[in-house]
């Protein structure tokens, strides 16, 4: 759906909450109406028309933005949000994420270090609140040791939901940099213990595919492989669930520049 009816509908429905909460108790009212309406009707107007106007002028401050993301015109969107963090100096984690993101897209790695760099001069702290695009735009340049180094650097500062994927990708890049033992331990644990089916999905695979016969015990990875695909299955039971389970999550940067390995993951859990 679009920003602006989205934000019309909403609009419409506060605005229909106000004008019944006014005028419903008036078509009810007796004895107790003035009292119901001095401590209940008029307070609850009063919040419902905070909220429209607080709602009005957010989408009206956001609205260039709200339009770019829609029309997906990522370089226009980057270019915008440039003047935003770079010329004002408003860096929050939502716009730098953003920007990082936009960047991504387009496949202008160099400009996400650009901004990691002035992030880190500027407001440090939002470095761990988008530690995996930054990341992930080290992996796409093909710099899987200072990637590797970073997702480790990170992996225990980031938000709870975010942390096993940190330390996927690390194991990641390890693979990658054919450090299959570095590689080996870190999707074997969350082969085993990851609460995330992607995740364990995912090392499964790996260990499988890629890591088994560079292993010093083969059968106990494969034996590592075979019980986290066990595990994959007892919670998204088909291929459908794990689709539905990948579409929930697609909007996520991280997950769109792995989707060739989650579909590859898919088709041999569920061969």
């Amino acid at each position: 759906m679009k920003f602006k009816y989205l934000m019309i509908s909403f609009i419409t429905i506060i605005v229909f909450v106000i004008m019944i909460t006014a005028f419903l108790p008036r078509l009810l009212a007796g004895p107790e109406f003035a009292v119901s309406f001095r401590y209940i009707t008029l307070p609850l107007m009063l919040i419902m028309g905070f909220l429209l106007v607080f709602m009005t002028i957010f989408f009206l401050l956001n609205y260039r933005l709200f339009s770019l993301l829609e029309r997906e015109d990522w370089p226009a969107l980057s270019y915008y949000l440039e003047k935003i963090v770079y010329v004002k100096g408003k860096y929050n984690a939502r716009r730098v994420r953003l920007l990082a993101s936009s960047y991504l897209v387009i496949t202008d790695y160099p400009s996400v270090l650009k901004l990691e760099n002035k992030v880190i001069t500027a407001k440090p702290s939002l470095i761990k609140k988008s530690a995996l695009v930054f990341g992930a735009a080290r992996v796409l340049s093909g710099d899987t040791k200072g990637a590797a180094d970073f997702f480790y650097t990170y992996m225990d500062e980031v938000r709870k939901k975010e942390r096993q994927w940190m330390h996927w990708f690390f194991g990641f890049c390890r693979l990658l940099s054919g450090e299959f033992d570095v590689a080996e331990k870190e999707f074997t644990a969350m082969a085993k213990f990851s609460n995330d089916a992607l995740i364990t999905g995912l090392c499964s695979y790996f260990l499988q595919s890629s890591v088994a016969k560079y292993s010093q015990d083969p059968d106990d990875c494969k034996y590592s492989a075979a019980n986290g695909r066990h595990r994959v299955v007892s919670v998204l039971k088909t291929v459908d669930m794990w689709n539905r389970e990948v579409n929930r999550m697609e909007n996520e940067i991280h997950i769109a520049i792995i989707r060739k390995y989650i579909n590859e993951a898919r088709d041999w859990i569920y061969q």
